[in-house]
């Protein structure tokens, strides 16, 4: 029996490009937005942030994540209003639009998530999600 691919910065670059098309589609398909896109709203929804503190939740720089914002907003499904205190920055709010694509998108993370139990098995689901929890926490 061969031994198994220890590459495994190789390996986790081509799960996740596999893993974002095919989430990409069915979140397209279902709300029209990516994952990229679903990961700021969910960071969104939570409330209050500025689009520094958006970058820095998602790791990406100020300026991709302008572009992002500035997408979703003219889709309708992110609002911005007056920093209350910062009088250069905006807050960034969920709309109500917003609101109803993560409710459409909802079902299809659910059975992707359930694929993915299903090739991992439940054991292998949890210890997968909390090492790769691990290495997303990962100082740079």
């Amino acid at each position: 029996m061969p031994e198994p691919d220890q590459r495994l910065f190789f390996l986790l670059q081509q799960a996740a490009h596999r893993l974002r098309v095919a989430a990409d589609r069915r979140c397209l398909a279902a709300a029209g937005i990516t994952t990229a896109q679903l990961g700021a709203l969910f960071a969104i929804r939570e409330g209050g942030l500025t689009q520094r503190e958006l970058a820095a939740r998602l790791g990406q720089r100020e300026s991709a994540v302008t572009t992002m914002v500035t997408r979703l907003a003219d889709a309708g499904l992110v609002g911005r209003s007056a920093h209350p205190r910062e009088h250069r920055a905006v807050v960034l709010e969920l709309t109500a639009t917003g609101e109803d694509a993560l409710v459409r998108v909802a079902p299809e993370i659910e059975e992707f998530n359930a694929q993915l139990r299903e090739v991992l098995g439940d054991e292998g689901f949890l210890r997968t999600s909390e090492a790769v929890g691990k290495l997303a926490a990962w100082p740079d």
